[in-house]
């Protein structure tokens, strides 16, 4: 493809992936797993991991720093797999390069931030696409088709949560760091559970927050693990986020969702996450136990009158390779205008105002959130 044009003509496309944690392997790897793309740029600041990752997917250019992997003039498309207050910097620097691109959940720490990629998208005439790999997942593909048919009628509540009994991140780490995170389990576990209920819904327009955010574990170093593949990037800060919030959320039509995440909570889950759905014709659960994706769906419905209850099998979904896979296919589709990062952006409007009504203690509109993110965004250009 050239960066120029935006036309493919065939060309083998070229990525370049910044960030050398979970994710960033996961980007090489959907990439690797595609005939018509090659990584051929790689940054990151972990010397050894970069040089492990370039060796293990042929990556031939290795860098440091992130602005050097963007001052290439050969790439098409750019993975941002960094901790969240990169997204906005390093996606509007590429976007503004002609490159396409693909982040990471979220989009971005705050509605301004989301609200200033997704224009420059649209002004770059580039696809700018995040994230969100558990819709790949075997059960919600089932579960959204049986949706699609009409099996649950019209859905008008739903549960989505994502909990955790001891699982913050690292303790001292970019996570726990609000500069650097943008929050806690919220930003970083309830974005998922959102978009999966978003999904699911059918995109309904939400219309206003009301949300509590609690810090009673982490402040105290309880909670904390350790987890194999997480970039620790340890900045040495006190415990600055929350590590339990819950929301309710109300939709234009009526329908509402309640959203809970934590990181760390005296309970009974260990890492468990899912989505129940209440329709007026059947309803549904997802659950999902650590990970696992076997017997994780029920559906509700009656038979000869009486209550009944279905368990679907499913197959596996394909996570990250899917994710990159579909954004190929965007990119190589040609038509990008309804893929300048508008899904993201409502997302992050929601978590930010989830945060919001936690911070002034009332119910906040979508509309103020939206509105301040913009008068934010046209202050700083004039202030450049």
């Amino acid at each position: 493809m050239s960066v120029a044009t935006g036309a493919t003509n065939g060309q083998t496309l070229r990525a370049g992936v910044i960030g050398l944690g979970f994710t960033g392997n996961a980007h090489l790897e959907g990439y690797a797993a595609l005939p018509d793309v090659q990584t051929v740029a790689l940054a990151g600041l972990e010397d050894e991991r970069r040089i492990e990752l370039g060796a293990t997917y042929g990556v031939p250019y290795l860098y440091r720093d992130w602005q050097e992997l963007l001052a290439r003039d050969d790439l098409d498309l750019i993975s941002i797999c960094t901790p969240n207050a990169l997204h906005a910097p390093i996606a509007i620097a590429a976007l503004e390069g002609g490159h396409h691109v693909l982040s990471e959940k979220p989009l971005a720490r705050t509605s301004a931030e989301a609200t200033a990629m997704v224009a420059a998208a649209r002004g770059a005439g580039r696809v700018l696409q995040t994230v969100f790999n558990h819709r790949a997942r075997g059960d919600v593909a089932v579960l959204k088709r049986h949706i699609d048919e009409g099996g649950l009628g019209r859905i008008y509540h739903a549960k989505a949560s994502w909990m955790r009994r001891s699982g913050i991140p690292s303790l001292g780490s970019w996570f726990t760091n609000k500069d650097l995170a943008g929050g806690g389990p919220l930003i970083d576990l309830g974005v998922h559970m959102l978009d999966l209920a978003l999904y699911l819904l059918g995109e309904p327009v939400a219309v206003t927050v009301s949300g509590a955010t609690y810090a009673e574990l982490g402040p105290r170093g309880r909670g904390n693990t350790l987890s194999a593949g997480i970039p620790k990037h340890l900045v040495g800060s006190a415990y600055e986020v929350e590590d339990l919030a819950t929301a309710f959320i109300r939709f234009a039509g009526g329908a509402t969702l309640t959203l809970e995440a934590s990181w760390a909570v005296y309970g009974s889950a260990g890492d468990d996450f899912g989505v129940s759905l209440f329709g007026t014709d059947g309803g549904a659960e997802l659950k999902i136990l650590n990970y696992g994706w076997e017997d994780t769906l029920r559906l509700f419905t009656d038979v000869a009158g009486m209550p009944a209850t279905v368990a679907p099998r499913v197959p596996r979904g394909e996570g990250h390779r899917r994710v990159v896979a579909d954004f190929l296919a965007i990119v190589c589709g040609g038509d990008w205008a309804d893929h300048h990062g508008e899904e993201g952006l409502r997302r992050t409007q929601i978590i930010d105002a989830c945060y919001a009504s936690a911070r002034l203690g009332r119910e906040v509109t979508i509309a103020e959130i939206a509105a301040e993110a913009e008068e934010t965004v046209v202050s700083r250009e004039r202030a450049t």
